[in-house]
């Protein structure tokens, strides 16, 4: 899968949209991700009205790249279907995982924007989106078309350990 050694962090965007098949493939691949006792807590939230993506964009110093995507996925986990509710942010974090890898399957570009376990950022998920108490704002994704194609190799053969320390 050539998709995880070419994947890498995209903040910048040109103006080009989003397809609606593009958008409808991430979202599939985000939800067919593992979750524990397949309690598939995920929903999402799928932003694509410039106004929306400027006020999201205030999320954090951070996110400010979210007001020049063509698309944003806010994840939030559903605490009523949690059966585990110990793991909800590991499933979210494989289904946040699904979605860039197919991104760069469709020659987009992502990138992954931390929410939980930061209180602000969560309780300004919620207040923006008037989430219900029982869904938590877990990631925010930006995504666009992108002329970006800087590659680094992350491997670090000092952090390999075979059968001891």
């Amino acid at each position: 899968m050539n998709e995880i050694f070419i994947r890498r962090s995209i903040r910048k965007y040109d103006n080009q949209p989003v397809e609606k098949e593009k958008i409808d493939q991430l979202i599939r691949a985000a939800m067919q991700a593992p979750s524990a006792g397949n309690q598939q807590p995920w929903e999402m939230i799928i932003v694509q009205n410039k106004e929306m993506l400027k006020k999201l964009s205030l999320m954090s110093p951070y996110s400010k790249m979210i007001e020049k995507a063509s698309v944003a996925f806010v994840f939030l986990g559903n605490e009523n279907v949690m059966k585990y509710p110990e793991n909800w942010e590991q499933d979210l974090s494989a289904a946040t995982q699904n979605l860039l890898l197919q991104a760069v399957e469709l020659d987009l570009g992502a990138v992954w924007l931390g929410v939980a376990p930061l209180e602000n950022r969560m309780q300004y998920i919620k207040d923006l989106f008037q989430l219900p108490d029982h869904v938590k704002a877990f990631s925010v994704v930006p995504v666009g078309y992108s002329d970006q194609n800087k590659f680094t190799d992350r491997y670090d053969p000092t952090k390999v350990h075979y059968e001891v320390y």
